[in-house]
């Protein structure tokens, strides 16, 4: 039986970060994952979903030696813009833009950046760091834990014993299951359909939300491709037009990505293939349990609006990353992972919350709640102090 101090099940993007950051600080880390990270655009299987990292999860980057490798290949979230076109057609009746330097920090919201890239990037870091053993193709299998350890069992029958067991496995976390941990799902009938865009007009670092009905049209900005100005589309609607969209001829879809943009940038052309994901919100009962934590979407999920998933994930890390650095050799025991739960627990229900309110606004069809809609962003939008707040609350700011 092998030995470790922390135990992570889950090489996606947080999973990959947690053993970044916990070896960074010195403590010794194997990551587990039944499927290898995909690191290559073209290869099948490669996740062409994008993450904007916002402000805050800039310093665990850096924490965890990931920042300087991915910065060069990322674009800037300067300016947040929401499109209401959901009058009778689809054209822009209300347009509000959140501009970064109102909250004069002297940086963007965030940063937008292709998954496989981030999986790329990740993967070469821990392949620097001699303390911490990647298992690309093997799983967590079981779990035994005591007051002292944590007792797992791979899909490759090793065992190995840890100080503290992370579940960054996902919405349907193995891990968590495995230690009782319930989960409540609340399900929208929606899907998301992504890929990337090429357009005339440049997105000049702003990031477009065009709300009309079945949830949100987003346009994240990418740096050019092939001369063009470049932006990643997530666009949600329910379940059956989506898979509708998917299917469509190349032209098809671009005509109707086009009318559904209310135009913002001329017309879009597709730069790669699509794909469509589920969409729900999840909320794990607790945040950890004997010897356990829970982190990103075994913990919580939610729809992609606001870039609050992956920054929620990244809150826990670094809350945990904390909690460990502060007190080595308390790490994983029960005083640090009760207080783990106390610190995130009630911030995730309330981000979880808000985010399942905002998609459902985003959903409207009707008219008359269309109208309500618009009239809201514009009141929010023009009280300047709720403005900044709201804005820094998107960030992760707690006041």
């Amino acid at each position: 039986m092998s030995e470790t101090d922390i135990f992570i099940a889950g090489a996606g993007v947080a999973g990959l970060t947690a053993a970044a950051a916990f070896g960074t600080a010195g403590f010794s880390v194997v990551l587990v994952d039944p499927t290898p990270p995909v690191t290559d655009v073209a290869s099948t299987g490669a996740d062409l979903r994008t993450t904007a990292f916002l402000q805050p999860a800039r310093a665990l980057l850096d924490r965890a030696g990931i920042w300087t490798r991915i910065a060069p290949h990322g674009a800037a979230l300067k300016v947040m813009r929401i499109v209401d076109a959901g009058g009778r057609t689809p054209v822009a009746r209300v347009t509000r833009d959140f501009d970064a330097d109102d909250l004069a920090s002297g940086e963007p919201f965030g940063w937008n950046f292709p998954n496989w890239l981030l999986r790329r990037e990740m993967v070469a870091r821990l392949a620097e760091l001699p303390n911490v053993t990647f298992l690309p193709g093997t799983g967590f299998a079981r779990i035994l834990t005591r007051d002292s350890e944590a007792l797992v069992t791979l899909t490759d029958g090793r065992h190995i014993r840890a100080r503290l067991a992370v579940a960054a496995d996902g919405r349907d976390s193995a891990l968590r299951q495995a230690v009782g941990i319930g989960a409540r799902t609340m399900r929208y009938g929606q899907k998301a359909v992504v890929c990337a865009l090429t357009h005339q007009a440049p997105h000049d670092n702003v990031s477009t939300e065009v709300h009309r009905s079945g949830g949100p049209f987003t346009l994240v900005p990418l740096p050019d491709f092939d001369g063009k100005p470049c932006s990643a589309l997530v666009w949600m609607e329910h379940g059956p037009e989506a898979l509708r969209l998917t299917a469509l001829p190349d032209a098809a879809f671009e005509a109707e990505a086009t009318r559904r943009s209310a135009e913002v940038y001329g017309p879009l052309k597709l730069a790669g293939r699509r794909m469509a994901w589920p969409i729900i919100a999840q909320l794990a009962d607790a945040m950890s349990a004997e010897r356990v934590a829970l982190v990103a979407e075994a913990a919580h999920v939610v729809p992609p609006i606001g870039a609050q998933g992956l920054n929620m994930s990244l809150a826990d890390l670094t809350c945990l990353l904390d909690l460990a650095t502060a007190s080595p050799a308390t790490l994983g025991d029960r005083a640090m992972l009760d207080a783990y739960h106390r610190r995130r627990h009630p911030e995730v229900v309330l981000r979880v919350r808000g985010v399942d309110a905002l998609n459902r606004a985003s959903m409207a069809g009707a008219q008359p709640l269309r109208d309500l809609r618009a009239a809201g962003l514009s009141a929010l939008y023009g009280v300047a102090p709720l403005r900044r707040a709201l804005m820094r609350l998107g960030l992760g700011a707690r006041g």
